[in-house]
Parts: structure tokens; sequence; C-alpha cells
């Protein structure tokens, strides 16, 4: 996927992005959530406007429910994850490495790595700080 179609699809939901934070759940972001007290997300890379981020979940780990912008995800280690949606919703699925993924809409999730290697994700979102 190229640099400029990143962009494109986290920047066109920037302009949403004040609208839709009227309507953000109780929950933390997804670098900020972690499982069991401890971090599973670290943040690589932040400006005003985007943060980059790497989700690394070994056998056993996972991250508790948590919600993201619009986003765009890069599988940097498969694996296989449990996905608790919003709705209570279960779904398990392999990774593949290389697979990418993106959405357009404020999303919630809990996720547990069910398998037995390590996976890790790359995780690129626009920020949003509320007005003062």
């Amino acid at each position: 996927m190229s640099a400029s179609l990143i962009a494109l699809l986290l920047l066109a939901p920037m302009a949403l992005l004040p609208a839709m934070a009227a309507e953000l759940p109780d929950l933390p972001q997804a670098f900020d959530a972690g499982w069991k007290g401890e971090k599973t997300c670290e943040l690589l890379y932040e400006s005003k406007t985007v943060r980059v981020g790497r989700c690394t979940f070994p056998p056993g780990v996972g991250h508790e429910k948590h919600f993201h912008y619009p986003h765009f995800g890069y599988v940097l280690q498969g694996g296989t994850m449990q996905i608790t949606d919003a709705k209570g919703v279960v779904e398990a699925g392999k990774s593949v490495t290389g697979d990418t993924w993106s959405t357009s809409e404020i999303t919630i999730h809990e996720a547990l790595n069910i398998g037995d290697t390590t996976t890790s994700y790359l995780i690129v979102e626009p920020k949003y700080t509320p007005p003062e």
C-alpha cells in the first residue's frame, strides 16, 4: 500500500474526529490499553495529527477492551488471535505476516493471542486532542 493511500485513509476521517469524539466510549485508546497491568503497545511515532505504534502479544497475552479511531494496520508477525467485539461476539482467526487492514470508523474490541507464537502489529491512526 502506498504512503499516499495510507495518508488518505488517515487524513480523510480526521475531519470527522471532532464529531466522533462526542460519542467516544469510556475505554482506553489502543496504545494506552494493556493486559493485566502490563503494556502491550509501544508508541513509535507521534505528531500533532498521527500516532504509530507496535503492539506485541506473546501466547496467552491479550489486549484489554479498548477503542481505535479509524486506523490502518499491518501484520508484522502473524499468529492466532481471538477477538471479542463491542457486542460480545467472539471470533478466532489467523493473521499472516504482511497482511493489512483499515477501518473508517471507531472500533471497540478486546484481543487474546490463543496461538503458540508471538504476534505483532503496526497500527497507524489519527490523533485527536479535544479542544480546551
